[in-house]
């Protein structure tokens, strides 16, 4: 059976995140976007470090001033005539508190095929408003705008939520697509890109799909001459703890095979330590030289295949 053309449209997830309200976990977000597309598997794949951001005004009493920290700070210093000290004496006065936004990115992957590049990523915000400190500090007084949004020093107060969390879309990126630009655009493979392709020809991918254990993030930044660059960071979401191949100095034949199964073993598929070591989450590249030794000796315990791709990489060796 063939599965219908996806049509998961940014607004479609953007309107399930307003209807949602977050509990202790994020099942009910989960069964709400599977729902969007109820002919493709859709999991919480990973959540990202927590993170802050500014948030607004509010009162001593927890009465809402407003609910945009730096949009409140340019309107009110033009009102009070573009005065910095009229609006530190405001602020006193009124007992103004500044809050900020706390939150954690939670990756979706809807599993469109069996290729490691055949999902799609669905990043929303969970996020929640906390109290940060008083807006204005006596003892150490804003000498301008800036100082006066962000200050390096600050005077803290305890910490008590405004409302309930919330979810917010973020970004959907079709991963098949977004590598097709990547690749456009680098005059070499990407090191992600050989990653996939080396996924796709390895033992790896008989077993699972590659984003059940590994998705990418879409990122920018800004080049040395001030333009923006697209780019791409390979996340492992395994939260499991993972095994060290670091001591086998002078194993081989079928010692250095079986230590290399015991690892794909607690990974949960072939060839794992290759891409843990593509990746150096415990798996030194001294692994592959040694049983490329081993090959090189004859010692064929590795699926053609898997040979294939372990003598591609030392031709030519990348990392992720």
């Amino acid at each position: 059976m063939i599965n219908p053309p996806i049509n998961l449209a940014g607004q479609d997830i953007a309107e399930c995140c307003k209807k949602v309200i977050p509990l202790t976990t994020d099942d009910l977000l989960l069964s709400k976007l599977q729902a969007l597309v109820p002919h493709y598997p859709v999991r919480h794949a990973y959540t990202g470090e927590e993170w802050y951001k500014l948030g607004g005004v509010v009162d001593m009493h927890g009465q809402r001033v407003a609910y945009d920290l730096i949009e409140w700070v340019e309107r009110t210093y033009i009102e009070c005539g573009q005065n910095l000290q009229v609006l530190i004496e405001h602020s006193l006065d009124n007992q103004l508190l500044a809050t900020k936004q706390t939150g954690k990115t939670l990756y979706f992957v809807v599993q469109t095929g069996e290729l490691a590049q055949d999902f799609i990523l669905i990043e929303i915000d969970k996020t929640h408003e906390v109290s940060d400190r008083m807006l204005i500090d006596e003892a150490n007084l804003p000498a301008d705008l800036e100082e006066f949004i962000d200050p390096i020093q600050r005077l803290s107060v305890e910490n008590f939520s405004f409302g309930q969390s919330r979810y917010t879309y973020k970004r959907k990126t079709d991963v098949a697509l977004f590598m097709e630009v990547i690749t456009e655009r680098h005059v070499s493979d990407h090191p992600v890109q050989r990653f996939m392709d080396d996924w796709n020809r390895s033992s790896a991918s008989q077993k699972q799909a590659m984003s059940e254990d590994w998705i990418i993030r879409p990122y920018r930044h800004t080049g040395r001459f001030g333009e923006q660059i697209v780019n791409i960071e390979l996340i492992n979401t395994n939260t499991a703890q993972i095994p060290h191949l670091e001591d086998f100095a002078g194993q081989k034949g079928n010692a250095l095979n079986n230590i290399l199964n015991r690892f794909d073993r607690q990974i949960g598929y072939p060839m794992a330590w290759f891409f843990y070591m593509t990746k150096a989450k415990g798996v030194s590249p001294h692994c592959a030289e040694a049983v490329f030794k081993d090959l090189e000796n004859d010692f064929a315990y590795l699926p053609a295949r898997d040979e294939a791709v372990l003598r591609d990489w030392i031709a030519k060796p990348y990392n992720v």
